[in-house]
């Protein structure tokens, strides 16, 4: 097995301008940490936690893909006029705070959480806050405290 973690990235579609900014962040922190990794998109936000759970479901099995070490989730929720906000934004959070709980994963949450276009970009682009590549190392980071732990690798 490779030194090196194998990642999985997670991007919500439904900003997909935003989404493809977060995700440069995300690789080019993987890249640079020498890492490999797959990306998965799904519609948005919400479904960024199922997606992870599929995916460990699926280590249940012999799918012949190699397991992830690390999950980095990718989107972007833009209050509207509804409290459907609120619903997206407290929901995703809490799923993946549910899923690194339950099943000690290491995972990144790149799901920025905004007013407006302009806080959304401030947030995604590389040369700004580059949130992707935050969530890539938060989530290299948590790989490396199981590491301590010696829950990785595997």
């Amino acid at each position: 097995m490779s030194d090196k973690p194998h990642v999985m990235i997670v991007e919500a579609r439904f900003y997909e301008d935003i989404a493809d900014e977060l995700g440069r962040g995300a690789v080019a922190a993987l890249e640079a940490a020498g890492c490999t990794y797959e990306r998965f998109p799904v519609p948005g936000a919400l479904e960024i936690p199922a997606a992870i759970r599929i995916a460990v479901r699926a280590m249940d099995f012999d799918t012949g893909r190699r397991r992830f070490d690390g999950y980095v989730a990718l989107g972007c929720v833009i209050r509207g006029e509804t409290t459907h906000y609120d619903y997206v934004c407290q929901e995703s959070a809490r799923g993946l705070q549910d899923l690194a709980l339950r099943y000690t994963l290491a995972i990144g949450n790149g799901i920025l959480t905004v007013e407006n276009d302009d806080q959304a970009w401030a947030r995604a682009s590389v040369a700004g806050r580059n949130k992707g590549g935050v969530a890539a190392q938060a989530c290299l980071d948590m790989i490396e405290i199981k590491r301590q732990f010696r829950l990785y690798p595997r």
